[in-house]
Parts: C-alpha cells; sequence; structure tokens
C-alpha cells in the first residue's frame, strides 16, 4: 500500500511535468516568462497509476501465494504417497514373512506326519516280523523241519523222509554222534554229527544263514543235504554210506 509521502512525489513530479510542457509551446517572441508560465499551468491529480501499481503488487503476491500453495500441496501429495508406499511394502513384508511361517509350518507338520507314519509302518513290520518268526522244536522232528525250510529258501532239493531215514541210519539221531572208526578217522578227519559229515566236506558245503559248529544239528543236516544234492541229486537217493 502507498503512503501519503509517496502520492505526494508522484503529483510533484506531474506539477514539474506540466510545467515544463507549458514551457516549451510558448513562442520566442513571447512576453510571457517561465515564472508566469509555471504558476499559471493547472496540474491535473489522478490516483489512477498508484490504484495500477497497486493492483499488479497484489497480483503478484496472489500468483506467488498460489505457486507456494501449490508446491507444498504437491510435496504433501508426495509425502503422502511415500507414506502409502512404505505402509503398503511394509505390509507385503509382513504378509510374505506370515506366509513363509505358515509354509514352515506346514512343512514341519508334514516332516512329523510322515515320520509317524514311517515309525508305524516300521513297528508293524517288526510287529509283523516277529510273528512270523518261525519256531521249532529243539528235538529231532524240529531239526529236521527247520532244515528243510533253510533248504526251500536256498533251492537245495530234498524231503523229511530222505533226511529222517539218512540221519537214524548214520547217528541214530544223536546230534553229538562221532564216527572213530572208519578211513576217515583213521586219516584223521572223523565224521561227526546227525549225518556223520567229515570237517573238510562241511566247511565246504556250509550255508549261509546257519552255524559253522559241526555238531550244530540243523547246519549239519542242511551242509549234508547240500554236498548230497551236488553228488547224488537229493539226499533222497542216498541209501548208504555217502
Amino acid at each position: 500500500m502507498l503512503k501519503n509521502t509517496h502520492k505526494i512525489a508522484i503529483a510533484g513530479a506531474a506539477t514539474l511535468g506540466a510545467a515544463a510542457l507549458a514551457f516549451s509551446v510558448v513562442p520566442a517572441d513571447a512576453q510571457t516568462t517561465t515564472t508566469d508560465a509555471v504558476s499559471s499551468a493547472r496540474v491535473a491529480y489522478s490516483t489512477r497509476p498508484v490504484q495500477d501499481v497497486k493492483a499488479d503488487v497484489t497480483d503478484q503476491l496472489a500468483a506467488k501465494s498460489a505457486k507456494a500453495d501449490a508446491i507444498a500441496a504437491a510435496k504433501k501429495k508426495a509425502a503422502a504417497a511415500e507414506a502409502a508406499k512404505k505402509k503398503a511394502a511394509a505390509k507385503a513384508a509382513a504378509a510374505k514373512k506370515k506366509a513363509a511361517a505358515a509354509a514352515a509350518a506346514k512343512r514341519k507338520a508334514a516332516a512329523a506326519h510322515k515320520a509317524k507314519e514311517a515309525a508305524s509302518r516300521s513297528a508293524k513290520r517288526a510287529a509283523i516280523k516277529k510273528a512270523s518268526v518261525k519256531r521249532y522244536a529243539n528235538n529231532l522232528d524240529g531239526w529236521i523241519k527247520h532244515s528243510l525250510d533253510i533248504m526251500k529258501a536256498k533251492g537245495i532239493p530234498g524231503s523229511y523222509e530222505g533226511l529222517h531215514r539218512n540221519i537214524i541210519r548214520e547217528s541214530s539221531g544223536n546230534p553229538n554222534a562221532i564216527n572213530n572208526w572208519d578211513i576217515n578217522a583213521i586219516n584223521g578227519i572223523p565224521s561227526k554229527g546227525l549225518l556223520q559229515v567229515i570237517p573238510p566236506t562241511f566247511k565246504a558245503y556250509h550255508v549261509a544263514g546257519t552255524s559253522w559248529n559241526i555238531y550244530d544239528p540243523v547246519a549239519n543236516i542242511t551242509a549234508a543235504a547240500n554236498y548230497a544234492a551236488d553228488k547224488y541229486g537229493s539226499m533222497d537217493n542216498v541209501d548208504s554210506a555217502y
């Protein structure tokens, strides 16, 4: 806003301008002096220029204010967008972490379930295996039946009758029988056990899974049956010393 001193200065300038104009249009031969021209000229006073200046300044200030407001609004909007972006990123990260935790828990549960099922199957197999273990009587009948099962698994031919008949002839069913008088005994390798097998033959025809003790009933029967199958086709074909 213009002060009174400014207005007076502007009016003075206008007066001087009018005086100069009056002086310039007086002819050279005129008698009127500069002093008379100045004193007789009328000064026109107007507030229009001041109003125009004031309006222009106001418009400039308004434009600057609007521009500043626009910049502030843009910054505020950008800040809000950045905050929303960060919030969305944090939310996404939390969701990802939650999903990963859920997946890990699911895998852990699946692994535990699988381990439980495996343990259950193992226990069932052990129970079945335990239940399927065949028991044999600790006598000649049991020894022959046990040997026959091993022979069947190994593909060694022979029958209960053939084994029993030769055992009775060779040892009378005594698993600790030993022949100390025949040629083998003379040569230092006496026949031993239920089917009177010499040590070299027992070692050569021993059947895996049986004892290495030549006096063991099942090991002795099975090794002798294996030897007879190789030499005679089967123990069933043996009717005398072999």
